[in-house]
């Protein structure tokens, strides 16, 4: 197993993925960030680079013949998709955790091709509350917050399919969630067996 944890986030929109994954970037330096392309607009907030790559469906397109994604997919009527080369940086700047955060789309054409990875879905604590969380950001147009909550149920149909569920009903709660699940799977035996072996031929070596 690749030292690198694939670590995957996902939820539906309004569940709190986007706080919990800003929240895992600041308690540990060994993560980054996996930035996805998109052909929507950016929101008020948002930076090109940082929270995004924002591009135009030609771009995209040409990114998809090119086999440049390691997962793509139409969400919301909007492309979204994960470049192999952000696997490449993590790995040059010794990063530990690689988070993705995606659809549940997106996640199945990750595992598919890279089984170790690592799946964490996002629940809200009730569909009223989602709905009001989704409509509380105002940050979209009423049609889009009704897609995005029919959409919801579609995307929770999906939870078994991951390997951990984490309810956002209290967001410290979730947090340490989180976190727990991302310490765990880097201190799993596979990934920390080649620290051990070493620490195994050192004492063989010294004995002699």
């Amino acid at each position: 197993m690749d030292d690198l944890l694939l670590l995957i986030l996902c939820s539906p929109s309004g569940a709190g993925k986007s706080t919990l994954t800003r929240f895992l970037l600041e308690a540990l330096p060994e993560v980054t960030f996996s930035v996805s392309h998109t052909t929507r607009k950016p929101r008020a907030n948002e930076v090109d680079g940082v929270h995004y790559h924002f591009v135009d469906k030609d771009i995209f397109a040409r990114m998809v013949d090119a086999g440049a994604f390691a997962e793509w997919a139409h969400v919301h009527g909007n492309m979204y998709g994960t470049s192999t080369s952000e696997i490449d940086r993590a790995k040059r700047e010794g990063k530990r955790v690689l988070v993705f955060d995606i659809d549940y789309q997106g996640a199945r054409q990750i595992k598919a091709k890279l089984p170790e990875a690592v799946g964490v879905f996002i629940l809200p604590p009730s569909m009223p509350e989602l709905r009001r969380r989704l409509e509380s950001r105002g940050t979209d147009a009423p049609e889009v917050i009704e897609r995005r909550y029919q959409k919801a149920l579609v995307e929770i149909e999906h939870y078994g399919f991951f390997d951990y569920l984490i309810v956002n009903d209290d967001l410290s709660r979730a947090q340490q969630a989180l976190l727990g699940v991302t310490l765990a799977e880097r201190h799993r035996r596979v990934r920390l067996a080649p620290v051990a072996e070493q620490l195994l031929r050192h004492g063989t070596l010294e004995s002699r």
